[in-house]
């Protein structure tokens, strides 16, 4: 049997040193009153307090919880069943104190909003016992005399005559404004954050197409549905010429600004040398590894599908880059993935690949699309997959590709129906 624990060891703490400590704060206080609804709008409309809860139990019982406007602490308004106990507590000092900077201004404020004080606020000496205790305070210069602590104090009444202190210490009012000012300084950093990041998704926003090549043999649309403010995939069209498109469907390993920024470069990279992919699309994405490869660290990645549509042979030539296999469902029924044909690009300086072609024949119906896609999932944690999406495609392949896309994002929504956990890119091109 354990020994009982000794003073030292209750004196302990609960948690490691290297965890943060839980958060702690005081809940509620109970204030007993007469007429709930009354009181209410006591602190409501005089106070200037907010509403934080009002629930009415099954019993009949009516809890309501107001707080101070910055919601530190909330009280609870209780009307007891007369002849209780806390019934006889109505009209009694609370030894509730309220803390603020300026009492003067505060009682100006309520008292033209009818509050009801006992008297005006007045300068109070307040002399703390602490030579006890060892301690002693930094004004006191007469050393081994009880420190004397400065204060304002008003009081002021509810309607039920219940009565409260308003106060304003030396030492509280100092911290009163170290936490305003750090609640400000917070509240600018918040700002700022957010505004930078409303800049930057406007701006990846502009790094997605913005026209599309016209093709008469060919009907394509994509869309990327990000899951935060910016994140890591992508897809292009890329005009290649001579009735030439490219398609591009990429996801950057990470998620975040730091994914968005290795988005960017990608798509920097690839634009500017697409002028050879057409010609030499092995030479054309080696240069584009090399430049990912020297603008990103060591664990960084990209997945990328690459297709050149020739419109004159009516042909489709890739390179699938680690990606997820594309689809392509043919005009009679019949379904061909286009597998990876080579590694990620990024990890390697040096890299190759091989490409392969396929015939586009009128009909035929290519999707393109990443992870977010396959692996949204349900409640039950369920995944949409890819089986979901192969018979999506089915049941709406005779819709233009804009029509399709929307389908096939309609279904990934209505079956994820929680907060979206990764981004949602597609490309639907269709053979006419």
């Amino acid at each position: 049997m354990a020994s009982p624990s000794s003073p030292r060891d209750l004196a302990q703490p609960a948690f490691p040193a290297d965890r943060p400590q839980p958060h702690l704060r005081v809940h509620a206080i109970n204030i007993f009153v007469r007429d709930q609804e009354r009181s209410l709008r006591f602190y409501l409309d005089q106070l200037g307090f907010v509403l934080v809860g009002d629930v009415r139990f099954g019993s009949g019982m009516r809890r309501v919880a107001v707080a101070p406007p910055d919601g530190s602490t909330m009280l609870s308004l209780v009307a007891p069943e007369p002849g209780s106990k806390e019934y006889e507590l109505i009209g009694r000092p609370t030894q509730v104190v309220f803390v603020t900077e300026d009492v003067l201004g505060k009682y100006r404020e309520w008292r033209a909003r009818g509050v009801k004080f006992q008297y005006t606020p007045r300068l109070k000496r307040l002399r703390y016992e602490l030579q006890s205790l060892g301690a002693s305070h930094p004004g006191d210069s007469s050393r081994g005399q009880p420190p004397v602590w400065g204060g304002v104090v008003a009081s002021f009444k509810d309607p039920d005559g219940n009565s409260f202190a308003l106060v304003s210490y030396d030492e509280e009012t100092r911290a009163l404004e170290a936490q305003r000012r750090a609640a400000a300084a917070k509240l600018e950093a918040e700002r700022r954050a957010a505004q930078e990041l409303e800049i930057a998704k406007q701006v990846q926003t502009r790094l997605f197409p913005q026209s599309l090549p016209s093709l008469a043999t060919l009907d394509y649309a994509g869309t990327c549905l990000q899951a935060r403010e910016i994140g890591g995939d992508y897809y292009d069209f890329l005009d290649l010429g001579q009735e030439r498109l490219g398609l591009v469907v990429g996801d950057i390993s990470g998620k975040g600004i730091a994914a968005a920024l290795l988005m960017a470069n990608l798509q920097a990279n690839l634009r500017s040398q697409c002028a050879i992919a057409a010609e030499q699309p092995r030479s054309f994405l080696q240069l584009v590894n090399r430049l990912f490869f020297e603008n990103s660290s060591d664990s960084t990645y990209a997945t990328l599908f690459f297709g050149e549509y020739d419109q004159r042979l009516r042909r489709l030539r890739y390179v699938n880059c680690g990606h997820l296999s594309a689809l392509l469902l043919r005009h009679d029924g019949a379904l061909e993935w286009l597998a990876s044909s080579s590694t990620v690009l990024g990890l390697f300086k040096d890299w190759d690949c091989c490409t392969r072609e396929c015939p586009l024949s009128p009909g035929d119906t290519l999707v393109l699309y990443t992870d977010g896609v396959t692996e949204a999932f349900n409640r039950a944690g369920e995944e949409f997959g890819e089986s979901r999406l192969i018979a999506c495609l089915r049941r709406h392949c005779q819709q233009p590709s804009p029509a399709l896309v929307a389908a096939i994002i309609d279904e990934v929504r209505n079956f994820s129906r929680h907060e979206q956990s990764d981004d949602i890119t597609l490309i639907v091109a269709k053979s006419r």
